[in-house]
């Protein structure tokens, strides 16, 4: 199924996945732990501050999709996530993908590190091994990003959103899109050119200074 979440459905439904595995004693959950969960101030980025209005909005959306059901308790209605139902992860899979919808794109590592309270990954290869079979999904749900000047590590990002310009960006280079080649061939001749530039000026420079000796 092609997912198009918003940021705040995204949110909600990482928000949901994170407290079912983390905290099952209080999951599902009502609709204010819901709102503090997708306010909370760690594990979360960027950080939002969601109106009750907001979270229901989305959880309507989000049932709407089957991703979500509501369930009817004698004090309050409970919420909780359906992803399980429409994807059938194994436990990797899904942990990585939480992190992905409550932080944004990130590299392997940073995945190992902050999905460890969900699932304990053993090395880097059990990271990439998740992340391979969620990008080999149909369609994808992951993707990995062009690597950011003055980076060491490329970030994965998750295929869910239907805004955040990095989402787009990895869902181009996932469904091998050429607009997203050439743009990144153009900045790269521009780059190229910008430190061609560079480097003539500072021979220049030197030039000047080397005839000061002479």
């Amino acid at each position: 199924m092609q997912l198009a979440l918003t940021a705040v459905e995204a949110r909600v439904l990482g928000a949901l996945v994170e407290k079912e595995i983390t905290t099952p004693e209080y999951y599902p959950l009502s609709l204010n732990a819901l709102v503090n969960a997708c306010n909370q101030k760690s594990n979360r980025d960027p950080l939002m501050q969601l109106e009750e209005n907001d979270v229901r909005k989305a959880l309507h959306d989000l049932e709407q999709q089957a991703l979500v059901r509501s369930i009817a308790e004698s004090r309050a209605t409970k919420f909780e996530h359906r992803l399980q139902d429409a994807f059938n992860f194994y436990r990797p899979e899904i942990a990585v993908l939480c992190e992905l919808l409550l932080r944004g794109p990130q590299t392997p590592g940073e995945l190992r590190t902050r999905a460890s309270r969900m699932h304990p990954f053993e090395d880097l290869e059990s990271v990439h091994s998740a992340l391979g079979r969620l990008s080999k999904r149909e369609p994808p749900l992951v993707a990995l990003l062009p690597r950011q000047p003055g980076t060491k590590e490329a970030r994965y990002a998750h295929l869910m959103a239907d805004s955040p310009a990095e989402s787009k960006a990895a869902e181009a280079v996932a469904t091998g899109g050429p607009a997203l080649a050439e743009s990144e061939a153009d900045a790269l001749r521009a780059e190229l050119a910008s430190l061609r530039n560079e480097l003539r000026r500072l021979e220049e420079q030197f030039a000047v200074f080397r005839k000061q000796f002479e």
